[in-house]
């Protein structure tokens, strides 16, 4: 859920991790023609340790790191656990404290609600 208060103007991020390139991307895809994010970036090479079910694992995952806007951050990240392949997928969103001008202006493009 966005912060109450905040400027639906602001700069939002949503990160995931994946399997593989191809679920990433596919996903990213997806929201960025949905209008849910302007950008998204895969990250490979990523080494998860992490509880699940009781044991702790360790999996060589890639992320997705999506640029939204405040406005549109409930959806993208309500959306992206709705197309994500993993049964229950780790989504987390953020808003920015800070942008370049440009990257903010850049993110304004973007439907005020998609």
């Amino acid at each position: 859920m966005t912060v109450p208060g905040t400027s639906p103007d602001r700069g939002a991020l949503v990160w995931s991790p994946f399997a593989d390139e191809a679920s990433a991307l596919a996903v990213a895809h997806t929201l960025v023609e949905e209008q849910l994010a302007a950008c998204g970036n895969i990250v490979p090479g990523l080494v998860s340790v992490f509880a699940w079910q009781g044991q702790v694992d360790t999996v060589r995952e890639v992320g997705l790191l999506l640029k939204t806007r405040a406005a549109l951050l409930d959806r993208a990240v309500e959306r992206l656990a709705q197309v994500h392949p993993y049964d229950e997928p780790a989504v987390l969103g953020w808003v920015c404290e800070g942008g370049a001008e440009a990257t903010l202006e850049w993110l304004s493009r973007l439907p005020p609600s998609a």
